[in-house]
C-alpha cells in the first residue's frame, strides 16, 4: 500500500467504528446516567490502553512527555474525551441518535476556523466549499 493512502484508509476505518459506536452508547444510555457512561467508558478505554503500552513496551515514554506536549494533550482530552462526550451522551441519551451524530459530527467546521486562526491554516475554496456541504448535509438531515 502507498505511504500516502494509509491516513485514508486508517480515517475510513476511523468513520466505521465512529459510525458503529453511537448505537452502542444509544443502548448502553438506556438505563445509566451519562456521567457513570463516561467514567465506565473511560476505565475500560484507559486499561485497554495501559495493556497495550506495557505490552510494547512504552510506560517510560508517559514520564518522558514534556509540559507544552502534556499541556495541549490535556486540553485535548478535556474538550473531547470529557466536556465533548458528556454533552454528546446526554445528546444521545434524550434524542434520536440519527439526528444527534450528524450534528455531533460537524466539528470538522469547527476545526476548520479554529485552525484557520491558531495555526493559520489557509481556507481554500475547497475546503470552504466542504463546509457548505457539511452544513447543507445538516439542513437536509433536520427533517
Amino acid at each position: 500500500m502507498e505511504n500516502r493512502a494509509y491516513p485514508y484508509l486508517l480515517a475510513l476505518i476511523t468513520m466505521f467504528f465512529w459510525g458503529i459506536a453511537p448505537v452502542f452508547g444509544k443502548l448502553g444510555l438506556a438505563k445509566v446516567s451519562p456521567y457513570i457512561a463516561l467514567v465506565f467508558r473511560s476505565l475500560v478505554v484507559t486499561v485497554i490502553l495501559l495493556i497495550v503500552i506495557l505490552v510494547r513496551g512504552e510506560l517510560r515514554q508517559l514520564a518522558a512527555i514534556d509540559l507544552k506536549s502534556a499541556t495541549f494533550i490535556g486540553l485535548e482530552g478535556i474538550m473531547a474525551s470529557l466536556l465533548g462526550h458528556f454533552a454528546y451522551y446526554y445528546a444521545l441519551k434524550l434524542g434520536e441518535t440519527s439526528r444527534v451524530v450528524p450534528i455531533t459530527s460537524a466539528f470538522p467546521i469547527v476545526t476548520l476556523a479554529v485552525a484557520a486562526i491558531f495555526l493559520t491554516e489557509k481556507i481554500t475554496m475547497v475546503k470552504g466549499a466542504g463546509a457548505a456541504l457539511i452544513i447543507a448535509g445538516l439542513l437536509l438531515l433536520r427533517w
